[in-house]
């Protein structure tokens, strides 16, 4: 029986013996296969290196400090008050494409890093990520910017995962950690990732969770026991970027965040940047042929992109100098479209007048409103104009009529309790452009005009005029009206009347007059100047400066 036991026991030692030899002798075979691989691969990668095109004109001119960033002063002195302070905040920067925001903000950390008292230390992190790249799984399984855990049942979980222990991998939020995270096109954040991420900013650690993590392990290496219990730190300040309008941010999240605006780009500051593209990449361009870029490049990036194909061109034919030509043939063969020009005219008219409006990423805008008085059925008609408007998010949606749809009733309701407003004519009050106008801020604009038209007094053409009317002739406060005093400015206006209410002392350092007004009578008395005939019947309505006159003194207007 012994001898038979024994006999399996060696049986069973040449047979494991054999299977190690032959193990043994497949990966020493294996091993010289394998550095082969290696050495192709990285004699591979090392000539890929090697290999590199010339540097594109867009990160050529991208910019090095704060003068190289044009026309942001303001949203920047605000990124700075912001981050450059004992206390610094979270931010999100709102802002059209292609304008500085990314460049600012990272030059805004290193000056925060040498200001005084700043908790920013001298290797603090900038860690850039895209919100509309932001890869994640539901599980946890990878999450770049929050970070995960690598549970070991997961392929590639290593010596730690054979022994069955959970791994947590550091996130975006946790690199950052000491620094900035700085989140582009935040408003296309995924809502499970901006949930996660209002958590981090508020712990300022993120928090780890596994089925498999077992406290009481003492196999578990003692920094996993430390990062479960305690969290990784995350404790850095957000910077996101957004194309977006605030009103389509979360609310929770604006609430954590000051809010800063970089504005879009002037036709002048656009030509300033194509004309220094051009000088950076060697071509020769005056300054009215990179003027072409400000009139139809929408920002700085299309004014770099404009230029480099143009520098393509003019290289194709053996020049060093862009021309007027090649120029018009990118804006042509790339279908920018044109900008209008910027300059008003400060003709007056009858039935004219400068009115003020927002668009865009908070961009102030001229525009032009007319009237027109005839004989008729007491009609009054008012084109140009958002007629209705949806209110509410989904599963409830209401519809309204417009705020400039209410404001076109006030003014009719006023101009017919002062008595110009008759059975025997029609008004015709017209917003030009193709753009319908939404919100009150043209009330004002729109009473003046339409009394201009009924009583054949012309508007100032050197002023401009925002704010909202009510029907009792009182000015009310409007939105945006620093932006619309800079705008009056750039077209070349010399006054801008605005409600009492939105008067700021900081107006009398813009450069142009701004003069606050209460009611519709002092906004008439700065506005209309003298007909030429003043009792005369005017010769499409009717009413008479009498009339007129009469009118206003009856309702106190």
């Amino acid at each position: 029986m012994s001898l038979f036991l024994l006999l399996i026991q060696l049986t069973v030692t040449i047979i494991t013996g054999v299977f190690f030899y032959t193990q043994l002798r497949n990966q020493k075979r294996r091993e010289p296969v394998a550095r082969r691989e290696s050495t192709k691969e990285m004699e591979n990668l090392r000539r890929m290196r090697g290999i590199s095109l010339s540097e594109p004109l867009a990160e050529h001119v991208r910019p090095q400090a704060f003068s190289d960033i044009i026309g942001q002063e303001e949203g920047i002195k605000s990124l700075m008050a912001i981050l450059c302070g004992e206390n610094p905040q979270h931010v999100i920067i709102y802002g059209p494409p292609g304008v500085g925001k990314t460049c600012a903000a990272r030059l805004v950390l290193e000056a925060a890093k040498k200001s005084q008292g700043t908790p920013f230390k001298p290797n603090a992190p900038f860690i850039e990520m895209d919100a509309t790249c932001v890869r994640f799984d539901e599980r946890a399984i990878a999450d770049p910017l929050i970070g995960s855990v690598h549970d070991p049942i997961y392929q590639g979980a290593g010596p730690l995962g054979i022994q069955g222990v959970p791994q947590p991998k550091m996130g975006a939020v946790s690199r950052a950690h000491g620094g900035v995270l700085f989140l582009d096109e935040i408003g296309e954040l995924h809502p499970v990732q901006m949930n996660k991420l209002l958590k981090v900013l508020e712990d300022r650690k993120v928090q780890f969770e596994s089925a498999y993590y077992n406290a009481d392990d003492t196999g578990t290496p003692r920094y996993i026991h430390e990062i479960f219990k305690q969290g990784m730190p995350a404790d850095f300040r957000l910077v996101g970027a957004t194309t977006r309008s605030p009103e389509e941010i979360s609310p929770a999240l604006r609430s954590r965040c000051m809010e800063i605006f970089f504005r879009a780009l002037e036709p002048e500051e656009i030509t300033r940047i194509a004309h220094e593209a051009a000088n950076r990449a060697g071509f020769a361009m005056e300054k009215e042929t990179a003027k072409i870029a400000g009139k139809y490049a929408a920002c700085g990036r299309d004014a770099v992109n404009m230029v480099q194909m143009a520098s393509g061109v003019a290289q194709l034919d053996g020049r060093r100098e862009i021309t007027n030509k090649d120029m018009e043939w990118v804006a042509e063969s790339g279908h920018y479209a044109e900008r209008p020009e910027g300059m008003a005219s400060q003709e007056n008219r009858v039935g004219a007048i400068h009115g003020l409006a927002v668009h865009g990423s908070h961009q102030g805008a001229v525009m032009e409103i007319e009237a027109v008085a005839r004989q008729g059925t007491g009609r009054i008609r008012i084109t140009g104009i958002v007629e209705e408007e949806e209110m509410g998010g989904s599963g409830h949606t209401m519809r309204r009529k417009s705020t400039a749809h209410a404001s076109a009733e006030n003014v009719m309701t006023l101009l017919r309790s002062l008595g110009l407003a008759d059975e025997k004519t029609d008004l015709h009050i017209n917003f030009p452009g193709g753009v319908p106008v939404d919100g009150p801020s043209a009330g004002v604009a729109m009473a003046l005009v339409a009394i201009s038209a009924l009583s054949g007094r012309p508007v100032d053409g050197s002023s401009a005029v925002t704010g909202e009317i009510g029907v009792q002739g009182k000015v009310r406060p409007v939105g945006g009206v620093p932006a619309k005093v800079e705008a009056a400015k750039r077209a070349g206006l010399t006054r801008v009347l605005i409600p009492r209410e939105n008067y700021l002392e900081r107006f009398e350092e813009m450069g142009i007059r701004v003069i606050p007004v209460d009611s519709l009578e002092q906004a008439m008395h700065l506005m209309l100047l003298p007909a030429e005939i003043r009792e005369e019947q005017h010769e499409n309505t009717g009413i008479s400066q009498a009339t007129l006159a009469a009118a206003a003194s009856r309702n106190g207007v």
